[in-house]
């Protein structure tokens, strides 16, 4: 049973695995400070097009989340983000055991507006209050949407009015940059940002995302909050082999190409058998909306992540596919569905 429930339940795709190995018997500096972590921001800078940029190598997201806001905010300033962030909904109150409030904005498809931000900067006029500081957000979003240059053109726009920093959560960004609704580069990302991180683990590493920092305020000391989180990986250049192997010939960004290409195969699959779908996603995440009937059918043949009731009557799922995601298994998905369509479609 082919499981579309996430894109980390493989491992590592082939170049890392086979740089690991290789470089398994060498000894080198620890935590992060050795050459071929070195050589790992080198090449991330050069796509960045940023060669001021500080780059730090953590193993997770949530790690990620948790020091860059706990070292950013001060302790009566919270973050706002929208209702289906990550860090609102699925971290296990990571943000707030910080001391740091979460303060959720409106936003539309999962991506927060600037409208959004002003309600909240509004409602949050004195210091009875937290005193939002960051912004958060996703890209790709929760439910596979992305961020247009508009939209940061926006987001950039209303943050420096309020003096708040702007701060990416990039574990999804290789697909979302490869997606057809999108139309920024990694280059793009210093115009925007303060702060962000380029995932790994969802594109083809063991583990492993990149804290990219351009704001030069928020660069001092950054280490000394890995190090007191627990954070400063003592074999720090299992990061760095991974990083440097990512961004070497295309790579990050040809593996995001295969997830998002699998994703949207099997979603215009579903269309054609007339599934209708939570949101319009162009990344490696489909929601599709199906009846109880089709939902405890699919049980018995693929594995998916249940998203929510639609109604009465109807479900979302969530699909995923990742960079090691078959071209087989999406299509022997939807032959399924086919043959179930042809079963059931007289009932």
């Amino acid at each position: 049973m082919y499981s579309f429930n996430n894109d980390y339940s493989e491992g590592a795709c082939e170049a890392i695995m086979r740089a690991l190995a290789e470089s398994n018997f060498t000894q080198s500096a620890g935590y992060g400070l050795d050459e071929i972590s070195e050589e790992a921001r080198r090449l991330i800078k050069k796509q960045l097009e940023c060669s001021s940029c500080d780059i730090h190598f953590l193993v997770g997201g949530t790690q990620c989340n948790q020091i860059v806001i706990a070292s950013m905010l001060r302790p009566f300033e919270a973050v706002i983000a929208a209702e289906s962030g990550h860090i609102n909904v699925h971290e296990s109150g990571a943000i707030e055991t910080t001391g740091h409030k979460v303060v959720v904005a409106s936003s539309v498809q999962g991506k927060l507006s600037a409208q959004g931000i002003r309600e909240v900067m509004e409602a949050h006029n004195d210091e009875h209050m937290v005193k939002p500081a960051m912004v958060y957000i996703s890209n790709a979003t929760e439910i596979g949407t992305v961020y247009t240059r508009s939209d940061l053109q926006e987001l950039r726009s209303v943050c420096d009015e309020y003096g708040l920093y702007l701060y990416m959560d990039g574990a999804r960004l290789p697909m979302a940059l490869v997606a057809e609704a999108n139309d920024l580069c990694l280059a793009d990302l210093q115009r925007y940002f303060d702060i962000c991180y380029l995932g790994g683990t969802k594109c083809g590493a063991l583990f492993g995302e990149a804290v990219v920092i351009f704001n030069d305020r928020l660069k001092p000391d950054f280490r000394y909050s890995i190090k007191q989180r627990g954070a400063l990986l003592a074999k720090g250049r299992l990061l760095g082999i991974q990083f440097r192997e990512l961004f070497r010939d295309d790579l990050y960004l040809n593996l995001a190409k295969h997830a998002v290409a699998m994703a949207q195969k099997l979603q215009d699959g579903m269309k054609e058998l007339g599934i209708s779908f939570y949101t319009e996603s162009t990344t490696n995440q489909i929601f599709p909306i199906v009846d109880q009937a089709l939902m405890e059918a699919l049980d018995g043949v693929v594995q998916y992540q249940y998203w929510g009731r639609q109604g009465e009557h109807h479900h979302i799922l969530r699909f995923v596919t990742s960079w090691a995601t078959p071209s087989q298994a999406v299509d022997d998905c939807l032959t399924w569905l086919r043959q179930y369509h042809q079963t059931h479609s007289h009932i």
